[in-house]
């Protein structure tokens, strides 16, 4: 998986020089994913692999599947992905270049697991006291996790924010530990 994120690094990067120049970062970012999609899918993914399609094929055979959800930059940057057998790591562009456009738009994301399902008012109360505290906008993940018991967790980057009834035993089982 690190290889994969590690040659789609660079790839990643120069859509995303390409569509802030063009300020066209939605347009990308839908296709993107439209092609990441198609790459997903388990003919196009026996097809990447075989010997016998070639570079060409496997190229025009995606622009077919996706129709027009493409411009012609999409369509010459899907045929060079598939030139250099690179149509693999598609999924791993469209991810990276999500995280560059919501870094260059001010916005983080929040991976939030919650032991039980939040209503709306908590989750809002939840995303406006992150905002507060970081003084950017928050796009949210939300999932349900019931093994931590009650509370929540919080990971924003690098950051893991541990509110959970689990997260707390752990940490006093360690403390009488020492």
């Amino acid at each position: 998986m690190a290889e994969a994120v590690t040659v789609a690094r660079p790839y990643a990067e120069a859509v995303f020089k390409l569509a802030v120049a063009r300020n066209a970062l939605t347009e990308w970012a839908g296709m993107l994913q439209a092609a990441a999609d198609i790459a997903q899918e388990d003919q196009i993914k026996a097809l990447v692999g075989n010997p016998v399609v070639s570079a060409k094929q496997l190229g025009e055979l995606l622009l077919e599947i996706g129709k027009n959800r493409f411009n012609q930059e999409g369509r010459n940057f899907l045929m060079m992905l598939a030139e250099n057998r690179r149509v693999s790591v598609l999924p791993q562009i469209s991810q990276l270049f999500e995280q560059l456009k919501a870094q260059h738009e001010g916005v983080l994301e929040a991976n939030i697991v919650s032991a039980f399902q939040m209503n709306d008012r908590q989750l809002r109360k939840l995303i406006a006291d992150l905002e507060h505290k970081f003084k950017r906008k928050i796009m949210a993940k939300v999932q349900v996790d019931p093994e931590l018991i009650g509370g929540v967790q919080v990971e924003i980057g690098d950051e893991i924010f541990d509110a959970s009834i689990r997260g707390k035993l752990e940490a006093m089982a360690n403390a009488l530990k020492s």
